[in-house]
């Protein structure tokens, strides 16, 4: 996959991106609202080894490029029965509270819906990650269930999530409106 709209871009990971991702990865203050915030403690080794793995059927993970710099990093599941489930970080700090998500995700969410065929478009969140349920909210996702205390992080502390879903009908694509 690429992807292109003015300075943004999203694009395949390759296995020499791993550094960069392990290091993302491994910054729990960029991965406490996903359940690790002491990090996934994986090698770039390892995570090289998943994205060797990767192909447009089953499971992509994808890099975010501003004025073709990374500054986060997407992914996209093959869940069966058209259905994809998403996930986006904007990693760097800086970056983030400026549309620039809703701009990835509205781009990525185009070329499911529209290039690769799927009907349906699955993702979750922590309940505590207020700003990212308004960017879903605000795409046209819906709110499907709300998990009450239904996982721990790495510190054992219970945690809530939110399951959102979108159809092609309910989407508003931000490219289009920019």
């Amino acid at each position: 996959m690429h992807l292109q709209y003015k300075n943004l871009t999203i694009r395949n990971a390759s296995v020499s991106d791993a550094p960069l991702l392990s290091a993302w990865w491994n910054d729990g203050n960029i991965m406490a609202h996903a359940g690790f915030p002491n990090g996934t403690g994986e090698t770039p080794e390892q995570i090289a080894e998943k994205i060797s793995q990767d192909n447009d059927k089953t499971h992509r993970r994808l890099i975010l490029e501003l004025d073709t710099c990374p500054i986060g990093e997407m992914n996209y599941r093959n869940m069966g029965e058209r259905t994809a489930e998403i996930g986006i970080k904007i990693c760097d700090f800086s970056k983030q509270n400026q549309g620039h998500g809703r701009l990835f995700l509205s781009m990525l969410i185009a070329s499911l819906f529209h290039d690769m065929g799927y009907q349906k478009i699955i993702l979750d969140t922590n309940l505590k990650n207020t700003r990212a349920q308004h960017v879903y909210q605000t795409l046209g996702f819906k709110e499907v269930r709300l998990r009450k205390n239904s996982w721990r992080d790495h510190l054992g502390e219970l945690q809530s999530s939110i399951d959102y879903e979108l159809y092609p009908e309910n989407f508003v694509n931000f490219t289009l409106k920019d």
